[in-house]
């Protein structure tokens, strides 16, 4: 690629979860850790899109910090609402829907590599400071990918 991902850019593994409290219990107990809190994300999602349209679904979210690392582990557990993540929970049951990467001003750059050479524009978000993309590379990468600026 001319725009390539770098390894040392990952800062996110986000995985998609039937029942959050369930998943939590499991990964707190894995890493003896306690448990964060769960942020409940509401309806509209103001500037995001899902797959061209605007997104309208709502989920539960919790991250686990990893300490001393740049890196964070996601949970989600989404409504019911079409959604990337409703739409990976439906096809595959539970497990890493995308890792996150950090790529700076090269966010474009990438973005319109990976739709150049196929990976469909699953969600685009804008927030004040910043945007995540999720490219979908499921077929060729076995997980999607989350291009971040920062």
């Amino acid at each position: 690629m001319k725009h390539p991902v770098t390894l040392g850019g990952l800062i996110q593994v986000a995985i998609v979860v039937e029942d959050m409290d369930k998943a939590l219990d499991h990964w707190c107990e894995l890493f003896a850790i306690e448990r964060p809190e769960v942020r409940v994300m509401g309806l509209p999602n103001a500037d995001e899109t899902y797959r061209g349209e605007p997104a309208n679904y709502g989920m539960q979210l919790a991250v686990i910090e990893v300490p001393g690392q740049p890196v964070v582990i996601e949970l989600m557990e989404p409504d019911d609402n079409p959604s990337t993540f409703r739409e990976f929970l439906d096809k595959h049951g539970e497990g890493v829907h995308h890792l996150g990467f950090a790529v700076g001003d090269a966010r474009d750059a990438v973005v319109g590599e990976l739709a150049g050479r196929g990976h469909a524009l699953r969600v685009e978000a804008f927030y004040p400071g910043g945007s995540w993309t999720v490219v979908d590379t499921e077929d060729v990468l076995g997980v999607n990918l989350n291009i971040k600026p920062a």
